[in-house]
């Protein structure tokens, strides 16, 4: 079996952990210390993450989607797939090396979709722009952590609490959707969306396109 070989560290701002980026032959994989985040063979959650939301709002004008994380690519390329010509995508990315990982040792998983004239790549926490957007995006699809809980950076808490929560329902248009990834369910956080007056529904996906266990996407609806 080829052995793992790792490319580059990153620290994450705000986090206590360092990003590594590990490579095996075609297969990339991005881990806090020693929990993978994300592997290039099983994108299916993150593209599913994107086209569940997307759906939603695809008879839209002029669609706005923003995008908490880069990753490798997966929910961004999945986006620009379901969404028309006349869509803009924002994608936050908090730290600097992954976005040169993405230009670089992994440009070919990204393929052209960095270069899409819909996409708008920023150097920034999804959290401020979130909170300085009313009424700014269609669709908002967060997928920074493994879950409901700042695990990359502590600050990251504040996404999932309640005043994220009613922050990110201010950022939606009416109708529009906060969509947001997790490897494992929690009853306590679909609560939380409820009680931020989301209307929310809990989807079970596998995490690969064909093979792999299941992931959770909550998508929350702002009905009014």
């Amino acid at each position: 079996m080829i052995p793992w070989r790792l490319l580059d560290t990153a620290s994450v701002p705000g986090g206590e952990g360092s990003l590594r980026l590990m490579q095996r032959g075609s297969e990339f994989s991005i881990r806090l210390d020693r929990t993978e985040l994300m592997n290039s063979r099983l994108s299916g959650s993150e593209e599913a993450l994107a086209a569940t939301a997307c759906d939603r709002i695809r008879s839209r004008k002029a669609a706005r989607v923003l995008i908490g994380g880069l990753g490798m690519g997966f929910t961004l390329r999945a986006a620009l797939a379901s969404l028309g010509p006349d869509a803009g995508v924002t994608v936050a990315e908090l730290v600097p090396a992954v976005i040169a990982w993405a230009r670089g040792p992994m440009s070919d998983v990204f393929g052209a979709s960095l270069a899409d004239s819909r996409v708008s790549l920023r150097e920034a926490d999804v959290g401020e722009l979130i909170r300085s957007g009313a009424s700014a995006f269609d669709a908002i699809l967060l997928d920074v952590d493994n879950g409901p809980d700042g695990l990359t950076r502590k600050a990251n808490d504040g996404l999932y609490a309640l005043a994220g929560l009613s922050a990110a329902r201010r950022a939606l248009r009416t109708g529009g959707v906060l969509a947001i990834w997790s490897a494992r369910p929690d009853p306590k956080f679909t609560a939380r969306l409820r009680k931020a007056n989301f209307v929310v529904e809990e989807l079970k996906v596998p995490a690969g396109r064909s093979r792999g266990g299941k992931h959770v996407i909550w998508i929350a609806t702002r009905e009014d």
